[in-house]
């Protein structure tokens, strides 16, 4: 996958890579001629404490971009951040873009796998401490896994929309998703058709809530259009079925309480010392919203905030415009002790 045409809100910065030669994964795998995406937004060199932001499941390195620049959560001027595409998102190696493995002779990765990969970024870059670990969905995923991994590296963690370990829903919902890509005669190819019925499945129904389509449409003519624009539009980013694949078989594995060392989740989530904000609407079709507030009972200096908002799973992203505000206060207090928002 090229970098896909920039978005309304996406920051353009210089897109680096890092190799990480033949990389391991806890499978017991190599992925040969291994490499990572990334952009830096401020001044690796500056001193400036350091906010790393994986990406979320078939996003890319631009996920929490709505987040960073003057006066945001993350602004520049006062943070260096690491804004890092996740193993297998078609930027950084991936079954889409390898050439030792290409396609279904990748090895399967899990979400440990991601967060090591950046932890050997970090290596090389020089950065021993890490004052945040900012996500939203896969990415919060991360930022959970980050602290269970490296609990001594990461100072703080910012988990939006998260989930310690994968429900069976959202399995359901990813398994769903492959078969209907898999039922295209092209998606071995990947014939942008294939995405025809994803895209209602897994944008539209998975990552948002019946009362925000309620109140959005009222003639189905309306709906159907909107459907048929958005196909296009995701068409246009040229993402792979390969890699869709690749990233959901890591999204249903991933469990905290399987990272060595601990035997439950409830035991990895207790022994997170990082001060913890997560944050859940209060619906998620995706990432149901329980799973959030039980990781949150879980960590031990933890703080739950309920992001008021009808759009679900995308209510931690460009999409709506009064979470974006309403997140970045939030964020912003929680990571820079300022006095917390009304």
């Amino acid at each position: 996958m090229s970098h896909p045409p920039l978005q309304p809100g996406w920051i353009d910065r210089p897109h680096l890579r890092m190799s990480l030669g033949d990389f391991p994964t806890e499978m017991g795998g190599f992925i040969r001629d291994a490499f990572l995406s990334y952009v830096i937004h401020g001044d690796l060199q500056s001193g400036r404490p350091v906010v790393l932001c994986p990406s979320a499941i078939a996003s890319t390195h631009h996920r929490l971009d709505f987040l960073i620049g003057k006066g945001m959560a993350l602004d520049p001027s006062h943070c260096t951040v690491i804004a890092v595409d996740a193993l297998g998102n078609g930027l950084s190696v991936s079954p889409s873009n390898s050439q030792s493995q290409p396609r279904d002779q990748f090895p399967f990765i899990s979400v440990r796998d991601m967060v090591n990969s950046q932890s050997q970024l970090l290596n090389l870059l020089g950065v021993d401490q890490v004052h945040a670990v900012v996500g939203a969905s896969m990415g919060g995923m991360q930022a959970l896994q980050w602290a269970v991994s490296e609990p001594q590296r990461v100072h703080h963690v910012v988990a939006m929309t998260p989930m310690a370990r994968t429900t069976t829903w959202a399995r359901l919902m990813n398994e769903t998703s492959r078969r209907v890509l898999q039922a295209h005669p092209g998606w071995r190819d990947d014939d942008p058709q294939a995405w025809s019925a994803w895209v209602p499945l897994m944008q539209m129904i998975n990552s948002r809530t019946p009362d925000h389509w309620d109140a959005l449409y009222q003639e189905i003519s309306d709906l159907l259009n909107d459907i048929d624009e958005r196909v296009k539009t995701w068409q246009k980013q040229q993402y792979s079925v390969w890699d869709w694949l690749c990233q959901t078989h890591a999204y249903d594995a991933h469990d905290v309480g399987t990272t060595p060392g601990h035997n439950t989740t409830a035991s990895a989530l207790t022994s997170i010392c990082a001060p913890t904000l997560i944050l859940a609407p209060p619906l998620d079709l995706y990432n149901p919203a329980e799973s959030a507030h039980w990781a949150a009972q879980h960590i031990q200096n933890c703080k739950f905030i309920e992001i008021p908002s009808r759009w679900g799973h995308q209510s931690a992203s460009f999409a709506d415009a009064e979470s974006v505000f309403f997140l970045a206060q939030h964020i912003h207090a929680f990571l820079w002790k300022t006095s917390n928002p009304t």
